[in-house]
This record gives structure tokens, sequence and C-alpha cells, in this order.
């Protein structure tokens, strides 16, 4: 079964060519809500009404706003009513309640691959029951469009503000960075979740996003660049809050990447819309929205992932944009036998990008002047327990083509839009090709 799940109807237009051209701008939003779903024997979050029906009515305006990616924490006990009374086509599975659960859930306008859960290597007991149930965070990659993807995290940090606590929180909030310098190396990256931190708090280090790249939306769109002085007055919020102007521990960093280049166009406290029938709220968490907007730059486009999650995360496309021009491919080897093994580029500035391991036989193309490839073919199949590419074949504007590996019935052929052509991947390896998509560059 394909990595890249989709609905029968969807993966069915990718059999036969695929010609990678997506829109070149859109539009999304993300919404982010603590709906303090802990058993109300546990914790009754001091709100009015019985969790049931506060859920319920969550779940039934995540369906009349129809926002296009929710992150949810604490969702462990109400979780089916949430479920029940939302009609997103795409949400994760339950992890479990209080205890099994991490309560880290996603409901979307839009699909993803590589769904993964992580567990926080630390936790303090110090001030909240943070050991009592696997808290962590999540990752997938969002997919917007043909071969436009985002990669998005949730997170739910240690809570309280005892050094016990502190010291946790901030090793989670590490974690997450150095799974992204590892799992989303040159790709566009948005964070989203309940953070349990404050910019006026000395001891939290939540500047560590906006310390590698990321911009905070609040911090973008309210503070004018500039987040709080650490050691100030708490900028606390209401709930419900009226303005944006209040600090809540709820975040949103995101960062571009070259090729797609991200807008905030507006951060907001939704908590307004998240009122029972009396006008009471319905979790102790202001709910935050950022709108986006994104463009695509005319220099690359992306194809679609083949394979699956498996083996060291890899991206061309951090060195080719930092190429002058537009890279030119000289050369592309290939090695194979029972599956694929590697695939190599070498472009004309003398760079060679490799990736995968060293078995199998290589076949490899050297180009003639003008001459680049435009279209792929790509098969993948089940080796070990995991997906993985089996076969690949390129071919020329010339009509000269390059191939590794042997054949399955599961695979998918892509074409460059007109005037682009190959000139790098993304995806994973080890030993093997474990997943592949192509970078295609303009001509």
């Amino acid at each position: 079964m394909r990595n890249l799940a989709l609905s029968a109807a969807a993966a069915a237009s990718f059999i036969g060519a695929v010609v990678a051209a997506p829109a070149t701008s859109g539009s999304f939003n993300c919404l982010s809500m603590n709906v303090a779903g802990i058993p109300e024997i546990l914790q009754s979050n001091d709100e009015s009404g019985d969790k049931t029906t506060n859920t319920q009515t969550i779940g039934e305006k995540f369906s009349e706003y129809g926002y296009d990616f929710i992150h949810v924490q604490e969702d462990f006990n109400y979780h089916a009513t949430l479920y029940e009374y939302d009609n997103h086509t795409y949400r994760t599975a339950t992890s479990g309640g209080v205890v099994l659960g991490s309560g880290l859930n996603t409901l979307a306008n839009y699909d993803w691959i590589d769904f993964t859960r992580i567990t926080w290597d630390d936790c303090s007991n110090a001030s909240e029951d943070d050991c009592l149930t696997p808290k962590g965070f999540t990752f997938m990659r969002a997919r917007l469009d043909d071969g436009v993807y985002i990669d998005l995290y949730n997170m739910h940090t240690d809570a309280g503000t005892e050094d016990d606590d502190e010291t946790a929180r901030n090793s989670n909030l590490q974690q997450v960075m150095d799974y992204i310098n590892t799992w989303s190396i040159g790709n566009v990256a948005i964070i989203f979740g309940d953070s349990n931190s404050r910019y006026t708090r000395t001891a939290d280090n939540i500047r560590i996003f906006m310390n590698n790249g990321f911009s905070d939306s609040w911090v973008t769109e309210v503070e004018g660049g500039d987040p709080p002085a650490a050691g100030a007055d708490a900028i606390v919020c209401d709930n419900p809050t009226l303005v944006n102007t209040c600090e809540t521990v709820d975040k949103l960093f995101y960062r571009s990447n070259g090729f797609i280049e991200l807008t905030n166009n507006g951060f907001y406290y939704d908590s307004l819309r998240f009122l029972s029938d009396n006008a009471t709220t319905l979790t102790d968490h202001n709910p935050i929205r950022t709108e986006f907007s994104y463009s695509l730059n005319s220099t690359f486009r992306m194809s679609d992932f083949v394979g699956g999650p498996h083996g060291t995360w890899f991206s061309d496309f951090t060195t080719l944009r930092s190429l002058p021009s537009s890279p030119v491919v000289s050369t592309i080897t290939l090695r194979g036998g029972s599956r694929l093994d590697s695939v190599a580029v070498t472009l004309s500035t003398g760079t060679t990008l490799t990736h995968g391991g060293t078995g199998g036989d290589a076949s490899s193309l050297t180009f003639s002047s003008g001459e680049y490839i435009t279209s792929a073919y790509l098969c993948q199949g089940e080796y070990d327990s995991h997906t993985r590419l089996f076969y690949a074949k390129f071919t020329t504007t010339l009509g000269n083509t390059v191939s590794a590996g042997k054949t399955t019935d599961d695979c998918y052929s892509f074409t460059a839009q007109s005037g682009y052509g190959l000139v790098g991947f993304h995806g994973q390896d080890g030993d093997e090709i474990d997943q592949l998509a192509i970078v295609w560059g303009k001509k």
C-alpha cells in the first residue's frame, strides 16, 4: 500500500502519468486547542457544564468553522464524543485515555503521511501529574497539493513552574527542536500546541524556536516581532478574552523554506467561538488560530512521495537552493538489484548528491548539452515489514532512460511541468531507498 494515504478516488488519479502541476499559491488556517479531556473526577478545570456536553459543543464548533488543521491537547476520555460531533475528513486515531494516551490528536481537511507519536524524554510531577500519562508531541507531513507538503508538530509540554517542571519543560522544547533538525531538514514546518510556557518567565526556554529560524504568529502579528521581555510581568488573558494583546501558553511557530513561502495573515484568540449556549467557556484555554497564505518559488517544484516512512530523512533542496542559478544535472547514477539501493545526481558544478547504500549494480546516464530528465517511474513494495522503493526508471528529453531494481505491481509515474527537469531528491534512506520524491528545477 502506498505511503501516501489518499482516498480511493484520489489515489486512482495517481496511476499513470502524474504531472507535477500544483497550484502555485493557496491558503489555510491552523487552530490549537486544549480540550480539557481529563476525566471530570480528576480535574474539573473550573468550567461550567459537564465535560461530555462541553466536548460535544467543541466538536460541533470544529465542524461549523471548518478549520483546515486542528491540533488538540488533553483529548483523553471524551475523545469519542469529540469525533462524533466533528466532521473533518482526516483525523488521527486516539492513543487512549488518561494513563494510556498522550491526549494529542489532529483533525484536518487535508491528508498527511508519516504520522508519528513521540513521548517526552523527561517529565516532572513537581506541580502537576505530568508523568501520569505519556505526554509528548506528534509529527505529520501534511499534503496541501501535488508535491506541496508542510511538516506539522503538535506538542503538550510539562506544566508547572517548580524547578523540576522548568527543567523538564525546557528538555521537552529542546527535544522538539532536535527532532525538527533531524526529520524536517529543508522543509516548511509549523509547531502549534500547548507549550505551558511564557516569554515573561525567565526560566522558560520558549525562545528556542525563534532562535532557530521560526517566527511566533502572536509575536509577529501582535507584538511587532519582538516577544515580551523575560522577567516582565505576565500579560495574563481572561477566559474568554476579547483582545489578542495578552499572552497565553498556547502558541504557534512557523518557518518557510525558500520553496514554499508562508505568509501570516492574522493571529486570533477564538475564545468567543467556543462558548456554551449559556455563554460559558468550554475549556480553561483560549483556542488560538492563525490564517496563512502560501506561494511557491517558481525555481522549483516537488513530486509526491513513494515508499514508506523508514530510514533517515534527507533533502537535496537545502543544497540546491543555495546555488547561484538553476541547477543543471550532468549525470544520474542508480544502483539496484532486487530493490532500489541508491540514487545519485552529479551537478554541472561538480557537486554530487547521493542517497542510499552501495549494494546492487550501478547504471549511469550522462546527459548531452541541454538534455534533462522529465519523467520518472517509481515502484514500491514490502520487504522486511517495511515499504521501500523497488524500482526506478528515469527518461530524458531525448528519450534516453536509466533504471535499476525490479518492478512491482504498485508503481507511479511522474512527469515534470513544461520547462522543469529533475535536479535532486528528498525522502528517507538507509542501505536502500525507503522513500523518494523528486525535486524538479526550472530550466
